[in-house]
């Protein structure tokens, strides 16, 4: 090595490791993604979302109606199949992600059934299907509970910017339920809605989503690599000077913290669950229902000669449906019953979403 350059049985000696003891010791390995999270970091998100529980509950019940509660969670370090392994053939999942703050994959899972259930309490229709209009309705409780636990993590971590994504449901066979890769976090709870039934609610985080949750309630930050200064005891400084491979410079005392590079949402933004979620606040304004037994068109010279005993058809047959509207947009169809001595409506259809951009347009 006369003249400065390694030759290849020293460049191989380096690279199989042989001759490390002259370079101060064995280089360590640089730290890795461990499979599945320490019991720390279990016992970090299972405190922190039962203390979630109570508020989540009300959020429920105020949203379907029911003397709703939820309980747990019980909180694991889980992958695919283990997850797969507990759920029925049919789950609604909600997507709902984290944008920024903690970053990363975030879902709920819901088993069909249990889907059924809170969509028909909060449309207050038996027998529901699992349309458009029903995943909505899924998506805007989940909204819900995600803005709480970002209140709640904001409030014991200081982060300010953290916000998720719009939620996205679906309702899908479990096999084709998108589930982060590898190990992640498991939050398992026990909802009751009143009607006599288990139910069983399944909150997904990505690793990197619980990790750096779990770091930020334990008073933690992201671990950073180690700085080359450190590593196997080795002097750097009595480095400088030597030939580099690869055209890359050698610095010597110059530590190299080591973090993820964030790179900015290519997508439009999408609303959070601040935005996503406000309808709460508006779940006791008044708006005017109007029911609609028919409607006609008439001359002015017409109207002018109506008296007492005039009688006006409608465009509207006998027995058929008579229209629901809420502020002057058709929502819903149904029929005219007698209680007591009053009118009243069985709502027998709800407007499809479509019909209803149609009807606005």
């Amino acid at each position: 090595m006369s003249d400065g350059a390694l030759s290849q049985d020293e460049i191989d000696a380096l690279l199989a490791g042989v001759d490390s003891s002259s370079l101060g010791g064995p280089m360590p390995s640089m730290p890795t993604a461990v499979a599945g999270g320490g019991e720390d970091d279990r016992r970090a998100l299972q405190n922190f979302l039962s203390a979630t529980v109570e508020a989540q509950s009300s959020n429920i019940a105020m949203m379907t109606g029911a003397s709703a509660s939820i309980r747990g969670p019980q909180v694991t370090f889980a992958n695919r199949d283990n997850v797969l392994a507990q759920l029925p053939d049919m789950v609604t999942v909600v997507k709902v992600d984290f944008s920024s703050g903690f970053p990363g994959e975030h879902l709920y899972i819901l088993p069909e059934a249990t889907a059924k259930a809170i969509a028909s309490l909060m449309n207050k229709e038996e027998n529901i299907e699992l349309d458009p209009m029903a995943m909505s309705v899924i998506g805007e409780l989940v909204s819900q509970l995600v803005g709480t636990q970002i209140t709640s993590l904001t409030d014991k971590t200081g982060n300010k910017s953290i916000a998720s994504a719009a939620p996205e449901a679906a309702n899908v066979p479990k096999a084709a339920a998108a589930l982060p890769a590898g190990d992640f976090a498991s939050a398992v709870y026990q909802l009751d809605l009143g009607d006599g039934n288990s139910h069983q609610i399944w909150e997904i985080f990505g690793p990197s989503v619980a990790g750096d949750i779990a770091r930020a309630l334990n008073g933690g930050g992201a671990a950073a690599m180690p700085s080359m200064g450190q590593m196997g005891g080795m002097d750097l400084g009595g480095m400088v000077g030597m030939p580099n491979m690869g055209g890359m410079p050698m610095m010597a005392g110059q530590p190299a913290n080591v973090q993820s590079v964030q790179f900015p949402n290519l997508m439009p933004p999408r609303a959070g669950p601040q935005e996503a979620g406000n309808i709460g606040l508006i779940m006791d304004v008044s708006m005017e229902m109007t029911v609609e037994l028919g409607r006609t068109r008439k001359l002015i010279k017409e109207i002018l000669g109506m008296g007492e005993g005039t009688i006006i058809e409608l465009d509207k047959l006998a027995g058929e449906p008579v229209d629901i509207l809420v502020n002057h947009k058709l929502i819903a169809k149904g029929e005219v019953v007698v209680i007591d001595e009053n009118f009243g409506v069985r709502v027998t259809e709800i407007v499809s979403p479509m019909e209803r951009i149609n009807e606005m347009g």
